[in-house]
């Protein structure tokens, strides 16, 4: 029982903040989501990485190893997925993003916060700046054909990053007031990206249902192995074994509906697999964090 209930008090506020935001759009409020989104993944969210990291008391090598594990469980998950969806013979365009890009910032960093705490989000930063990069890169190429260094260098949550390990390996300071200022400023990242969250999922419509169930479920159990095996093989134990497993079953990331709308895949099929994949994480992620906590 006790278990039960610390669950429902990590998810819970996870999702009625989500519920905020779409409550918000159905009551026919006006919500400009371009601008709020700039506002979180230019200012907010690279403040919180980078402070996250530079105060995080976890020790460099096992921040290393947790990386080295996430890397390899991203590429083996975008092989694994290229391969089947060649032997099914389904567009890779549409459903190759959705299927490897789990919703590892507007879900995954929260989530990891209200469950593992400081020391879990640090390890969530970690995964979700990979996934991040893979997305800007990979995801973009597949999408749309072509490469995208160039947006990756221009991104502010790469430079966050980057700056954020520099500083971590080589155990500089800054002076009191600056980390303190950008702590503050990276307190809006959570909340704005839950709300925008639930506001994305408010405005997308599909019909397209029946195989998004089908794939939003072999994604999440995929997914699930596939975080587990990893985690086992590379050794982690505790929050870093958690916050791998957790980061791994997040449902399908609203970029990718972004990405298909842009660059002309079938986005509504897309759109189908963010709101199914969403509502089974419901579901799907207590018994998951009952699992690893």
């Amino acid at each position: 029982m006790n278990l039960t209930v610390t669950v429902i008090e990590i998810v819970a506020p996870v999702f009625l903040l989500a519920a905020v935001g779409f409550g918000w759009v159905r009551m026919g409020f006006e919500y400009r989501t371009q601008f709020v989104t700039r506002l979180a993944t230019t200012l907010a969210v690279p403040c919180l990485i980078f402070t996250a990291l530079i105060k995080t008391e976890i020790p460099g090598g096992d921040l290393v190893r947790f990386a080295v594990a996430v890397i390899g469980a991203v590429l083996v998950l975008s092989l694994v997925v290229e391969l089947g969806l060649r032997a099914l013979g389904l567009d890779r365009r549409t459903y190759l993003p959705p299927l490897v890009f789990g919703n590892t910032g507007n879900l995954g960093l929260p989530l990891c916060i209200f469950a593992f705490g400081e020391t879990g989000l640090g390890y969530a930063i970690v995964f979700f700046s990979v996934s991040a990069l893979w997305s800007f890169s990979y995801g973009i190429h597949v999408v749309a054909g072509r490469g995208s260094l160039a947006k990756v260098v221009r991104e502010p949550m790469v430079w966050s990053t980057l700056l954020g390990a520099l500083f971590l390996w080589q155990g500089w300071q800054t002076p009191r007031f600056l980390p303190n200022a950008m702590e503050l400023i990276g307190q809006m990242a959570v909340p704005l990206m839950l709300i925008t969250l639930g506001v994305a999922i408010a405005r997308l419509s599909t019909h397209k249902v029946s195989r998004a169930v089908i794939l939003s479920l072999v994604k999440l159990a995929l997914c699930f192995a596939l975080g587990w095996a990893v985690a086992l093989g590379m050794g982690l134990e505790g929050v870093a074994f958690g916050v791998l497993v957790v980061q791994m079953c997040t449902p399908v990331a609203v970029t990718s509906y972004v990405l298909a709308e842009r660059f002309e895949a079938d986005a509504d099929t897309v759109a189908g697999m963010v709101m199914v994949s969403t509502l089974i994480s419901v579901a799907a992620l207590p018994l998951v964090l009952a699992l690893v906590l």
